[in-house]
């Protein structure tokens, strides 16, 4: 059962993509990439609001969650946040394990 977890960081004069870009010219979002259980950690931007950046952000499970939270990325993650003054508002998801219904797939295009 995977755990997806949307975080949308936003903060003022651009703050939020910065972070982002922060995080990944450090290097920090390539070692949260390869640490165990990760399936998907990327950042993504809204077109109709320029101070909030979209983390989508999977695990195996919850305890590759717990394990993340617990490692030495997370005090990169918050020292981050606190430079660049940003606030979250945080999104869970469990994966569907039955996938998606067939009756939805006739509005999918692979």
């Amino acid at each position: 059962m995977a755990v997806t977890v949307n975080i949308y960081y936003s903060g003022e004069n651009g703050n939020a993509r910065k972070f982002a870009e922060e995080m990944v010219s450090s290097g920090v979002a390539d070692d949260i990439r390869a640490e165990a259980g990760n399936i998907r950690y990327e950042y993504f931007f809204p077109m109709e609001d320029a101070e909030t950046v979209l983390l989508i952000d999977s695990w195996e499970d919850q305890h590759s969650i717990d394990a993340h939270h617990a490692s030495p990325m997370m005090a990169k993650i918050i020292g981050l946040r606190e430079k660049y003054g940003l606030h979250m508002k945080v999104e869970r998801y469990v994966s569907d394990e039955d996938g998606v219904p067939e009756a939805d797939k006739a509005f999918i295009k692979e």
